[in-house]
């Protein structure tokens, strides 16, 4: 029978360099990846100088589950791409537009109803006018009230 020992020191000087990676990049002090790299498993391989395909859930669970719990407790912390702040700048004015048109369509009805409602008050101020014309004379006068 053939063992084939396994040799724990390759295993945990690799994972020490990840961690130490993971620690550099979690205080924005890495060394091979530029300031303001974002944490994550690959970059976290990239810092330790290996190929991101080595740093594998079955050879360093317990890295994996800090790196990934690390992430997502930062997960709002990360920093906008421009490709993303352009595309909310764009969302924002394209809301923006669309709430303008909605506004000027309002005040069209508005201005709508504004001029009916005149052409109404007009139309019945002559209407008015012509049945106070047609009313006949009177000689009966307003009483005055009586002063002390």
């Amino acid at each position: 029978m053939s063992s084939n020992p396994i040799d724990p020191s390759p295993r945990s000087s690799a994972e020490t360099a990840y961690r130490a990676a993971f620690e550099r990049l979690k205080e924005n002090k890495p060394e091979r990846l530029p300031k303001g790299t974002v944490v994550s498993q690959n970059n976290v391989a990239k810092e330790a100088g290996s190929d991101p395909s080595a740093l594998k859930k079955s050879r360093f669970p317990s890295l994996i589950a800090d790196i990934q719990r690390h992430v997502s407790e930062h997960l709002g912390d990360l920093p906008l791409s421009p490709r993303q702040t352009l595309q909310a700048q764009r969302t924002r004015n394209r809301n923006l537009r669309d709430r303008i048109d909605e506004i000027s369509q309002q005040r069209d009805e508005v201005t709508s109803l504004l001029n009916e409602a005149n052409a109404k008050i007009l139309e019945l101020s002559d209407r008015v006018a012509e049945l106070e014309e047609k009313l006949p004379a009177t000689n009966v006068h307003q009483m005055q009230p009586h002063s002390p």
